[in-house]
């Protein structure tokens, strides 16, 4: 195989989609309009949520929920370095301090305890992510964020589905921010939504986001000013055709999972995928390989070369943010445990039209790739 024929991720998309697509530009509208109200209404109800936003990206929206919160220069947030997509780049955009806390290293996600030690007066956030489908120790960060009057802002850009506790993920923080580009279990092509309880935040974050038509005549309006960060119509309808369809998504994403833990399991010293105890579902963002103690950075590349070579689209699964050159330059962090499991992380093609015969050719190549790089188990 070459030319990248087993694809990192491939949207699952029917029939319904491109008919309700179909019918979208055959209308009047397709900018932002009805559609988008329609999802961002099923969406919140899915979640059990009051209010639900609609956005252009997840940084977009983080950069909203800091104006909404009326964060300003000097003020900090702490969050993890380690993720996919990395949203925490809104607060250099926005003139706030990022501080990194280190991860837990079993679930990637960030560590309570080693948060709790950067709290200063300057602290006015932390934002805490379900990182790759795995929730957050939510029970401790709200018991902190309380405790220390701090605004609690949930990434789940990588989690829709998953639940701790029995709660569906995007139930925890003040707001929270989902995604919906690829490897996204729901796609529809690029966007995010941000999720809240409060009225008062939802009117902030809407004001913020886009001045519709209606506002152009508006006293209130003009003293929010807008980033024209909307959604349209096409994607929104995209959205709610996928949301409709999400459970079954899931579950199919559940089978690939399955099959590649029943090949996984020839590797030396492989674990089930870690679950936290409070993790009652867990929804994989992507399907990630640990490298053992014996691989390094360049080891994991070396691997990730030779998969490429064979046509399978593999990748590490993120550089944390605060060892890149502009959170360096800017004091960076000491997060230890987040750039050891970085070093030794790969993904693998994850997506519900993986067939049994495309997961096993893929096992087989990382074996032989691992062997060549001076052999190892893909083990925690």
């Amino acid at each position: 195989m070459t030319a990248l024929e087993i694809p990192l991720s491939d949207p699952d998309i029917s029939t319904s989609e491109l008919e309700a697509v179909e019918a979208v530009l055959r209308s009047t509208r397709i900018s932002a309009g009805e559609q988008v109200e329609a999802f961002e209404a099923a969406f919140a109800a899915y979640h059990g949520r009051r209010y639900a936003v609609a956005v252009a990206s997840p940084t977009l929206a983080l950069m909203l929920c800091l104006r909404a919160y009326e964060l300003r220069g000097g003020d900090e947030v702490i969050l993890s370095p380690y993720s996919w997509w990395q949203i925490g780049h809104a607060l250099a955009w926005y003139g706030v301090q990022p501080v990194f806390a280190d991860i837990d290293y079993y679930s990637g996600t960030i560590s309570p305890k080693g948060a709790e030690t950067l709290i200063t007066e300057k602290t006015g956030a932390i934002l805490a992510g379900n990182t790759k489908g795995h929730p957050a120790f939510w029970q401790e960060l709200r018991t902190m964020a309380n405790e220390n009057g701090l605004i609690l802002l949930e990434d789940s850009t990588e989690a829709i589905g998953s639940r701790y506790q029995d709660k569906l993920v995007g139930s925890f923080g003040d707001s929270a921010i989902f995604a919906f580009a690829q490897p996204s279990a729901l796609v529809c092509g690029e966007g995010a939504m941000i999720v809240t309880d409060d009225t008062e935040t939802v009117s902030r974050l809407r004001q913020y986001r886009a001045r519709g038509i209606s506002d152009r005549g508006s006293v209130v309006a003009p003293t929010r000013p807008p980033l024209q960060a909307e959604m349209s119509d096409i994607q929104a309808t995209i959205g709610l055709v996928q949301l409709a369809r999400l459970d079954g998504i899931l579950q199919r994403r559940q089978q690939v999972e399955a099959l590649y833990f029943e090949y996984m399991k020839s590797f030396e010293g492989i674990k089930d995928p870690y679950h936290g105890p409070d993790a009652t579902a867990v929804h994989w963002f992507v399907y990630e390989v640990h490298l053992g103690t014996r691989f390094s950075r360049s080891s994991r590349d070396a691997i990730v070369t030779d998969l490429r070579a064979q046509g399978i689209e593999a990748a590490s699964y993120c550089l944390p943010m605060h060892t890149q050159s502009y959170y360096r330059e800017r004091g960076g962090g000491h997060c230890p445990t987040a750039v050891r499991v970085s070093d030794r992380t790969l993904i693998l093609p994850f997506h519900p039209r993986l067939g049994e015969e495309e997961i096993a050719f893929i096992i087989e190549t990382l074996k032989d790739a691992s062997v060549n790089v001076g052999a190892g188990a893909a083990i925690y």
